[in-house]
This record gives structure tokens, C-alpha cells and sequence, in this order.
């Protein structure tokens, strides 16, 4: 019998990559979504359109609606994010999906959480928030109830410079503060894996980063070239950074403050631990190497239009 999942955050990157390759290892995914007539172009190519995913309306921000899509659908795994600006860090989600019939939860957090979530600091908001999402999830689903994936610096973070790559000036703080620009494609895949073959034999917290760090000045010259494009890249204050944040992406000046300290305590060199047992962990999930950044954004240009 093929097992039957359900994907909360379809229309992103990760979610979509997830629901997808679930269903191609066989299982039975269903989509919960806010929205059930947004558009997810990665789920709609000429071949996935003759089935299509079924759709359930769902947020994860409202327990009685998760309660009642897995009940709809059955399911019995569930793909998760980490959702921002819960005073009960997700707990009453947790509680229904649990309710509801799930059996097991991967949930997609962050590498800032280093080791027990119960030890980080209250300090680092950005860790600290992930790990208080990590301990709801422990606390209700048990020691053989979850995968805890944590991820660092996602490839689509670049798209915070697309406006300035355009205008052929991109300005930041920090441009020589190294990342991994790890592939959303690579961390969905993975996650529909766990997704699908999970078992109470699985480890509970898996690391992913992408196949090289670069700096940010890199980051721009690789998009630069594959653009075809000539960008400068001029290093700006942090409190002209922090004020970039609020005006164009929408941050809170708390939370974008955490981001620039983040970046300083990245300095110049890796500081994620374990970075061979996550970069081993990519290859193990795939079976080949982690999507080069320059490779990704041949695939992504358009992400880069605006």
C-alpha cells in the first residue's frame, strides 16, 4: 500500500521539490495549502498536469484546519516548515497533526541550531526561535516521531540582490562572510526520501549544505556572469544593511539585526559544525554531489528578473 503524505508550503522551492519526488518514489501526496488555487509552476509541467496533486485548504498557523486536512486525506507523514511569530512555537499544530493521525513529521529547520535545541541561547533569535519549534515537535511526536532537517543559507537567499544586480550595483554588509548556497531542489528531494522511507531506525536531526562555500562579492560575480552582467559590489554600514532589510524585504529591525550578527560571527571561514557529515549527508540522500550555485542559477534565471 503506498504511503500516504501530506505537504504543508508546496508553492515554495523546498515544498515543491519535496511533494515531488514523494510521489515519484510512490507515495500518496496531497498538498495542503492556504491558498489551493495558487499556482505552482514546478508541480504543473505537461506531465505532472494529466494526475495532478490533490489539493486541501490548510495553515499551519490554524490547528483545526491541520486537524482536518489529515484527516481528509489520510495521511500519515507530514512535511513541515518552521513558521515565524507564534508565541506557542507551533505546539497546537504539532498537537492536531498528531491528533489527526500522523505518525511521523520531517520538519524543515535551520543549522544555527547547533546540537540540543534545549541549550541555545535566547540571544540568537533566529536559533533560538528554530529550536523552540524543535522541542514543540520532540515534546508531542516522542523520541521516534520526527526528522529535524536543518538547512543554512539557502541558493534563493540571492535573490534579496536581483533589484541591485539590475541596476548593476549590489550593496551589503558583510560581502566577504562565506555560505553554501545550498539548492532548495536538493533539499526537497531529500526531504520527500525521508519523506517516504522514514522509519523509527531513521536519525532524528540531519544536516545539508551545498557542494562549496563562496563569499557573497563570489555569490554576485557567479550570477553576474551567468547573466552576462557587469555589477559592482560596494560594502554599505550595518545599520544602512538593517534599514535595506525593513524597507525592501519586509524584516523586522530585531530580526534583521539577528541576521547581520549572524553574518559577523560567520566571519571569513565555515562555521557550520559537522560540515563533511552534512555535505556527506547530501550525497548519501541523492547519490551524487550537491547542485553547484553556479549550476542552480543557469537553471534559475529568472529569478533574477525583475
Amino acid at each position: 500500500m503506498a504511503r500516504k503524505v501530506i505537504v504543508f508550503g508546496a508553492t515554495g522551492g523546498v515544498g515543491s521539490a519535496t511533494a515531488l519526488t514523494a510521489r515519484q518514489l510512490g507515495a500518496e501526496v496531497s498538498l495542503a495549502m492556504r491558498d489551493i488555487s495558487k499556482t505552482i509552476p514546478s508541480l504543473e509541467s505537461s506531465t505532472e498536469k494529466e494526475s495532478g496533486f490533490p489539493r486541501i485548504q490548510a495553515d499551519l498557523a490554524q490547528p483545526d484546519s491541520v486537524r482536518s486536512a489529515v484527516t481528509q486525506t489520510g495521511a500519515q507523514y507530514a512535511f513541515v516548515y518552521t513558521l515565524w511569530g507564534t508565541s506557542d512555537h507551533m505546539r497546537p499544530s504539532f498537537e492536531a497533526l498528531k491528533a489527526a493521525g500522523i505518525k511521523s513529521i520531517v520538519l524543515l529547520s535551520s543549522f544555527s541550531v547547533h546540537g540540543d535545541p534545549r541549550s541555545c541561547p535566547t540571544t540568537h533569535l533566529i536559533a533560538w526561535t528554530h529550536a523552540q519549534v524543535e522541542i514543540a515537535l520532540q515534546d508531542v511526536f516522542g523520541p521516534d516521531g520526527y526528522v529535524i532537517v536543518r538547512l543554512a543559507f539557502f541558493a534563493t537567499n540571492a535573490r534579496w540582490w536581483a533589484r541591485d544586480i539590475a541596476g548593476g550595483e549590489v550593496r551589503i554588509s558583510y560581502p566577504r562572510v562565506r555560505w553554501d548556497f545550498i539548492s532548495p531542489d536538493d533539499i526537497g528531494a531529500i526531504c520527500g526520501r525521508i519523506l517516504v522511507q522514514v522509519s523509527q531506525s531513521e536519525e532524528r536531526i540531519v544536516g545539508l549544505v551545498g557542494r562549496e562555500y563562496m563569499s557573497m562579492r563570489e555569490a554576485i560575480g557567479v550570477i553576474a556572469r551567468v547573466l552576462g552582467k557587469e555589477v559592482r559590489v560596494t560594502t554599505i554600514s550595518q545599520d544602512e544593511c538593517v534599514q535595506r532589510f525593513i524597507a525592501e524585504d519586509g524584516l523586522p529591525e530585531v530580526l534583521a539585526r539577528d541576521v547581520l550578527r549572524e553574518y559577523d560571527e560567520a566571519g571569513d571561514g565555515e562555521f557550520y559544525p559537522n560540515v563533511p557529515e552534512a555535505r556527506g549527508n547530501v550525497e548519501r540522500y541523492l547519490q551524487r554531489p550537491p547542485t553547484g550555485f553556479e549550476e542552480w542559477v543557469q537553471q534559475h534565471k529568472d529569478v533574477f528578473v525583475v
